[in-house]
């Protein structure tokens, strides 16, 4: 875990961003966070809360679905991201793993990761020995190097797409959704593997997740979307024990875990909103 007490730096800071779709539809509306070094940062919401456009917006993938930042400011070690196309944010150290698994189906697993280095110009014996490394930390797909992407597992194919990220050398990822579709089992496989090239390689993690109960236990720092609007944010374990975010997130309250039918209406209940 991250010491509380030292000051950390300050990698990527969002200030105050508005995001328009077809210079209409406006779907965020004054977020702003922060991820440190050698932290895991935690965006949460349900669906729809505007998670992945937050994360498209700092790696520069809106322009293909006719989205823009309109107004706020994005920056990445102190200097101005938002004109960066995709390539330079990954020579940069940032990289984004697309909610959905996206693999090259028809390659395998090996030529999967090895698309990772491609903007690398360090030589064949380092990036083979980060190949190894990822297979290190993920000896399953060791086994199935082999194998069309396509045909692997939902949770290998997860696993691909975070060591072919890891095969740029980044030193953030921002990370959607690794959750989505996923067995329970492979869930806290996936987040642990997280944790550990966290706290071994030093990579820091934005990662956009509705699975809130498995990411504050994952993550350093959490912030809470709403509609396009952080609503909350603060250490992990603070928001875990948060009584709203317990009742309306996790599903619990201080009378002991609450039905949907309970809290279907916490729109119109939660204290933050009123």
């Amino acid at each position: 875990m991250l010491d509380a007490g030292r000051t950390q730096e300050t990698l990527l800071d969002v200030n105050n961003i508005e995001v328009i779709y077809d210079h209409v539809i406006l779907v965020l509306k004054g977020v702003s966070l922060a991820v440190p070094k050698g932290g895991i940062t935690a965006l949460l919401g349900g669906n729809g809360a505007g998670k992945t456009t937050t994360l498209k917006a700092i790696s520069n993938l809106l322009r293909s679905e006719r989205g823009e930042v309109t107004k706020g400011t994005i920056s990445y070690r102190g200097q101005d991201i938002r004109e960066m196309d995709p390539a330079q944010m990954v020579k940069m150290g940032v990289i984004q793993v697309m909610e959905g698994r996206h693999c090259f189906e028809h390659l395998t697993v090996e030529e999967n990761l090895m698309t990772g280095a491609y903007t690398r110009k360090d030589g064949r014996a380092e990036i083979e020995k980060d190949l190894e490394l990822v297979y290190s930390y993920f000896p399953r797909l060791k086994e199935r190097r082999r194998s069309q992407a396509g045909y692997t597992s939902g949770g290998e194919q997860q696993m691909t797409a975070i060591g072919r990220a890891l095969m740029s050398r980044p030193e953030t990822i921002l990370l959607d959704e690794p959750s989505m579709g996923l067995a329970p089992q492979l869930v806290e496989e996936i987040f642990t593997i997280v944790k550990n090239l966290n706290e071994n390689e030093g990579v820091s993690f934005l990662l956009a997740e509705q699975n809130t109960n498995v990411a504050l236990r994952f993550a350093h720092y959490g912030y809470i979307l709403e509609s396009g609007r952080v609503v909350m944010d603060g250490p992990a374990a603070e928001l875990r024990e948060n009584p709203d975010v317990k009742e309306f997130y996790l599903g619990m309250s201080d009378e002991g875990r609450k039905s949907f039918r309970d809290v279907r209406s916490y729109r119109r209940r939660k204290r933050w909103l009123s």
